[in-house]
């Protein structure tokens, strides 16, 4: 998906004579996809099996990505991200339930699994921008597929030499050996509504920042955006150096009160926001790559709370719940963008995303104080 926001941004709008507004509303229903097949993923994984939704995972994606470099119209377009989006719906609710499944601690392996996240979520940008200025955008499309598809392929014969019978029995009708909150019914739903709340603010944060960098890069560093590989690498180097923030906050978060830890976090992203208007050069990318660690920082919080009050013969499914919310808030965020670049600039975007920061704050502040209970190893 991201691939497309980079190559909107650097070469498609020019190469289909279409604004950079208009481009990017068919990459809309990529996200709704992404949205819509969350649930049924998550469903499929706690019935059938989570490993297999994965090798689904790789297989379909892939092929999706390869096709969609075909693509001669934004129709074409559009439906390929649509296809792209349904297949990548199921790693966040099957990954992350395998992720933390029979561990205590989840706040680091979260964190581990969200930093080689966000490295790809970099290295879309870099490797589009470099396959742009050497090959073509199609190639952007291409290779990723072809990757992708390999990878299913090998972890097929991975898990296929597992016992069936050992992976029944390892997964408990309990916690799963992850650390436990004892809430009461009422404070459950609190806690559950919070993250709700919280994630639907930061998946417009996330999506608004990651989608958008290459582009407010593009426009607000001026002599330092010489080519799409220069603007590609700087986007890279943000996103690489702050993807070591959810290492950080993945450690705090399994050490200190988990509240605190997502005030500071919060607190961070509105003031980095506040600061970025009217930014240029250099000063304008030192703050874009500290706002980008702030965002990064805040996205193992809520699987790590999720993880902690959650059984794990359900799990899959909170997770779904969780990121149905998140993408269909992703899903309205492209044309959102789109609509405030055309009107008003980046500007006024990033004081819309300090004021979405200034409300996760709010929301956190509510969040009652926890005690962690562990639950027995299975």
């Amino acid at each position: 998906m991201l691939i497309f926001a980079t190559a909107a941004a650097l070469t498609l709008a020019i190469e289909w004579d279409m604004s950079y507004g208009r481009l990017i509303a068919y990459s809309t229903p990529g996200f709704v996809a992404f949205a819509l097949f969350t649930i049924p993923a998550g469903w499929l994984a706690d019935h059938w099996s989570r490993e297999g939704m994965m090798a689904v995972f790789f297989i379909g994606i892939g092929a999706s990505s390869a096709a969609t470099a075909l693509a001669h119209t934004p129709l074409q377009m559009g439906i390929g991200l649509f296809a792209i989006g349904m297949f990548a719906a199921i790693y966040h609710p099957v990954g992350i339930a395998l992720v933390v499944h029979g561990r205590r601690c989840t706040g680091v392996p979260i964190a581990v699994n969200g930093v080689f996240g966000n490295l790809g979520v970099a290295s879309a940008a870099l490797i589009t921008a470099l396959l742009i200025d050497n090959v073509g955008w199609r190639s952007a499309f291409t290779w990723p597929g072809f990757v992708s598809m390999a990878l299913g392929l090998i972890y097929i014969a991975v898990v296929r030499g597992r016992n069936a019978e050992a992976r029944k029995r390892a997964r408990p009708d309990a916690a799963g050996g992850v650390d436990t909150l004892t809430l009461g019914r009422a404070t459950m739903i609190r806690v559950l509504v919070i993250v709700l709340v919280t994630s639907s603010l930061g998946g417009l944060i996330f999506q608004s920042t990651t989608f958008s960098l290459p582009k407010v890069f593009n426009e607000q560093l001026g002599a330092l955006a010489v080519s799409a590989t220069a603007v590609g690498s700087y986007a890279f180097l943000a996103f690489a150096i702050a993807s070591v923030g959810q290492l950080v906050v993945g450690y705090l978060v399994d050490r200190m009160p988990v509240r605190r830890v997502f005030m500071a976090v919060a607190a961070l992203q509105a003031v980095l926001f506040s600061l970025m208007p009217d930014l240029t050069g250099w000063s304008a990318l030192l703050v874009a790559g500290a706002f980008m660690f702030a965002v990064f920082s805040q996205i193992p919080i809520n699987d790590v709370l999720i993880g902690r009050v959650s059984r794990s013969d359900w799990r899959a499914r909170v997770y779904a719940v969780r990121y149905t919310i998140n993408f269909s808030i992703i899903a309205l965020s492209v044309p959102l963008i789109g609509w405030v670049h055309g009107r008003w600039g980046f500007d006024t975007l990033f004081v819309l995303l300090a004021i979405a920061a200034v409300g996760i704050l709010v929301a956190v502040s509510l969040l009652p104080a926890l005690r962690l209970a562990i639950a027995p190893a299975e």
